[in-house]
Parts: C-alpha cells; structure tokens; sequence
C-alpha cells in the first residue's frame, strides 16, 4: 500500500469531517468569543460542512442551572473561590457533553476555545484532533487578575498558568488570532513552537452595501464596561476635545460593573448630553452604520472582533496601538492611533480625524476594503477550514482537571 492510498484509507474525505466547536460559554453572547464561533459557524453552514457548537449547556442536566447559579452567591464571599467553581464545573458538564457527542461522531476535528475546553477535548476524544484558537492576551490567569477575581500573586494565578502550559504543549494545533498573539505565548511557552501553528485572524461578516445610515452620533465602542477596556479615559478624551470647542457624541455598547459610575463620571464632565449608555446590544455592526468614527480605549487585546466589525461598515478606527490592533489597523490608511496616557493629545487626534471629512471619507474606503480582503469571513473560513482538516493527533489523553 502506498503512502497516499494508507492516508486516503486512514482518513475518510475530509468534506465529511465535522468540525465541532467546543466553548464554556453558551453559544449567543457579545463576546468575541462568542462572536468568532458564531460566524465561523455560519460560514461552515453556508459552505454546507458539518459542524457543530458543544458547551456545557449542551449536556440537558437539570442540576447545571443551580449548581452554575451557585457560583454567584459564592463570588459575594470569595471572588477566586468562584472562579475556581465556574472552571470546575463548566468543565465537567462539558466533558459529559463533548464525550456524548463525540461517541457518535464520524470523523471530526474539535475546535476549542480556550484551553479549559481544549483539556476537556483532549481527555475525551478518541481519533479526533484538538486543535484551540488562542484568543487570550497572555494567560487567562492574567484576565481573571484584571477583573479582580484573584490575586495575581497567588496560588490560583500560577497554577491556571501552569494548567495553560500543560495543555498547550498537549494540543494537535493552535490557531493565533494575531501575531502578537503568537509571539507573546511562545516567548512565554517555549515548548509550544513544537505545536503545529499558525497565525489567522478573527473573521467577520462584510454587511451588504446599501444606502449609507443617517448618522445618530459621532463615537462608537463596543467592549465589555469593565477597567481594562478604559472607558474612564475615553470619556476624558470627549471632555478634552470639548473644551476645545468640539461636542463630539459617544454611543458606548456593552454592559458591566463599571456602567454606573462611568455614567456618573459622563455627568461631572460635563458630558451627559453627549455621551448614550447602551447596554448589551445583539447586533453591535447594525448600529455602527450610524456613526462616523470608531473609537477604542482598550490597554490591551488580542485582536478585538469589534474593531474589524466597525471597518467591514466602513467607520475608520481610533485606538491604542497596543496588543494585536497594528494588524489590523495602518495608521494614516483604515485609521489612526492615539496616545492611552495622555487626554490631551488623544483629543487632538481625535480632532484631526474628524474635522477632515475627506480624509475621513478616504479612510472610510479602505477601512471597508482591508475588511473585506483580509478579514472576510469567505477569506479567513477558507484558511482555518485548511488548517483544521489536515491536522493529525500528536499524543493521547489529558488526565488532569483545570485548576
């Protein structure tokens, strides 16, 4: 037997090899999480390959919504307490649910989310690959830090840390949403340079081309409301530019624990007529149409899902120049970037921006064409579906639960 006619007979054909995303959330949120599943599955539905969406919610068992309800009144005690719990039991009622699905799969490819659920896969699989897309800034140990959850000098802190690196080393392949991404982790995991990897981006959905939105605001930003998204400092850039003579208005779309004293913050600036809290919204890209800039404050991200949402509605982007937002945004063409440490200076740009409407109209044209070329789902879905069907299982089973 040759070695094509072994592989062909090893692996059926690959069009009929389901790719099954795995996740600890439930699969409708605004996260970007959330939001890269959501439309690489559509990308996969239209493409008519098989796939699905496993999560703990998958697995039915009556006793999942007081025993995840349990995790609230426990944070009220003790924030790394609950955080041990979420993982704890997000994992266990996924693995009976990945286990299950996987028992009657034919041939597949798990696609985790995180390596929580990339160790579930990695216990429960039998000939499938493990492959997890890196959508963390550094370590999830570091995001739970920068919430406040847990002590990033303590045991917790470390031994995720640890459990991260385990698992990583485990993988069949890693796909890094940005090259920062890649360089960060590798730098921090040696061991995982020996994991088939490679470097993909966030996809998103390029809106049909219409009759552009009257426009109902200036500013919009869409992130979680919490401290490392830095809305605090967004609203001093709106007060700064205003002292200059310019009333720019903000939508801010997202919820959090730092909602009410932003809208505090919005009055004593003198910003309570210029700036709309909006909450959590559904569809984040329907209301970019009607503002004329997107703006970013975050000190740190992978690569944010709502920036490129913003440019595939053709808003240009203000941002930090932090994390993996270089590749998606060249300053001067798609947008450009502002100082996080300084109001003052970030007013200016601010300011420069919009009071050149064809500078603006120009980066408004290709902010949509980068989209479109470089991040289009039809673009991205083509490279990760390539990725994930002709990766092979390097090792066997993980054995230890996350910590």
């Amino acid at each position: 037997m040759t070695n094509a006619t072994a592989e062909q007979s090893r692996r059926p054909d690959r069009l009929d090899t389901e790719i099954v995303m795995t996740m600890l959330m439930r699969r409708n949120g605004g996260s970007g999480v959330q939001t890269h599943v959501r439309t690489v599955g559509q990308y996969l539905d239209a493409a008519t390959r098989p796939t699905s969406v496993v999560n703990p919610f998958s697995s039915k068992d009556p006793l999942l919504p007081p025993v995840f309800g349990a995790r609230f009144a426990i944070r009220l005690f003790s924030p790394q307490a609950s955080v041990w719990w979420y993982r704890y039991w997000h994992a266990y009622y996924l693995e009976r649910a990945l286990a299950a699905h996987l028992s009657g799969a034919g041939p597949a490819v798990v696609y985790a989310q995180c390596p929580v659920s990339a160790a579930v896969a990695l216990r429960v699989r039998t000939t499938q690959p493990v492959v997890m897309a890196a959508h963390f800034n550094l370590s999830q140990a570091d995001e739970w830090a920068g919430k406040g959850d847990i002590d990033p000098s303590g045991t917790m802190f470390g031994a995720i840390r640890s459990f991260e690196e385990q698992v990583l080393t485990e993988l069949d392949g890693i796909v890094y949403v940005s090259e920062f991404a890649r360089s960060v982790l590798e730098e921090r995991m040696p061991a995982i340079r020996n994991v088939p990897g490679i470097v993909i981006p966030n996809p998103v959905n390029i809106p049909l081309q219409g009759a552009g939105a009257a426009h109902t605001a200036d500013l919009i930003t869409v992130g979680a409301v919490e401290p490392r998204k830095n809305h605090r400092y967004l609203l001093e850039v709106l007060a700064a530019a205003a002292r200059r003579g310019h009333r720019y208005t903000l939508s801010v779309v997202g919820d959090g624990p730092d909602r009410r004293a932003l809208q505090g913050l919005a009055k004593a600036l003198g910003l309570g007529d210029q700036v709309r809290f909006l909450g959590y919204q559904a569809d984040p890209p329907s209301l970019m149409a009607g503002h004329r800039l997107y703006c970013h404050t975050a000190t740190m991200e992978n690569l944010p899902i709502a920036l490129l949402e913003a440019m595939a509605g053709g808003l240009p982007v203000v941002a930090g120049a932090v994390g993996g937002i270089p590749e998606i945004v060249r300053p001067g063409q798609e947008g450009q970037f502002w100082p996080l440490d300084d109001a003052e200076a970030a007013a200016g740009v601010l300011i420069e921006v919009l009071e050149d409407p064809a500078r603006l109209q120009a980066m408004s044209a290709a902010a949509t064409v980068r989209a479109e070329t470089e991040f289009s789902s039809e673009v991205v879905g083509k490279r990760l579906v390539s990725f994930l069907e002709n990766i092979e299982i390097r090792r066997g089973k993980l054995t230890d639960q996350p910590d």
